[in-house]
């Protein structure tokens, strides 16, 4: 039956949306399993043939990270979980709502797209820069831009995709206040969670095991 399913939440959003806060968050407010794309990668073992292609500066191909997040996902067992990180582009959002936004699914997908405009983007990217956190390349303007490109370009067509799949629960949720409390309230509110302890709500969870390396 529907209502028996475990939930795959799926954040999406550009830069400085705060899917890793937002994502640890939930986390900590409803034991939720994180799959967090970038570590996953991070710690893969080095003779893995995926680590030896981030080793060369490279993007791991879709297909090979495929069958990395179906095995992180079946090997989480019967727990409802967030995916943060993938789907970055419209062929993994292909792959993810063939996977699992089906009837025979065992997981209702949801996703979460964590709408602010580009100019509060840049505002967040130089805060964390000015208060000592973010990326390593949060310093670089051409850095910055590249970024913004590539998700404008090409993670954008895929939350429209996903928008419009059938099977998908989508729930664009407007993160531009000043206030993360605020935006955190409004993420859980789209997620029906109404029992939100305020005593669990860290702003800066996600900076506490900070890792600057990009894969």
């Amino acid at each position: 039956m529907e209502n028996l399913k475990y939930k795959i939440i799926v954040l999406m959003g550009g830069q400085g949306a705060g899917k890793g806060t937002h994502a640890k968050n939930l986390v900590a407010q409803k034991g939720f399993k994180h799959i967090e794309t970038g570590d996953i990668l991070r710690h893969l073992p080095k003779d893995s043939p995926a680590a030896k292609i981030i080793d060369k500066g490279k993007f791991v191909p879709n297909e090979m990270l495929f069958e990395i997040i179906e095995n992180e996902i079946t090997t989480s067992g019967k727990n409802d979980m967030i995916l943060d990180g993938f789907p970055r582009n419209v062929e993994q959002a292909e792959w993810f709502v063939k996977k699992y936004a089906t009837q025979e699914s065992p997981y209702t997908a949801q996703v979460v797209y964590l709408s602010l405009p580009e100019s509060i983007m840049r505002k967040r990217i130089e805060n964390r820069v000015k208060e000592g956190g973010g990326r390593a390349d949060d310093m670089n303007p051409e850095a910055v831009q590249e970024r913004l490109k590539a998700f404008k370009e090409k993670t954008l067509p895929a939350v429209e995709l996903l928008k419009h799949s059938a099977g998908i629960q989508f729930y664009e949720v407007d993160v531009s206040s000043e206030s993360f409390e605020t935006n955190f309230a409004n993420v859980c509110k789209a997620l029906n969670i109404v029992d939100i302890d305020k005593t669990k709500i860290n702003v800066n969870i996600a900076n506490q095991k900070r890792i600057t390396k990009q894969h």
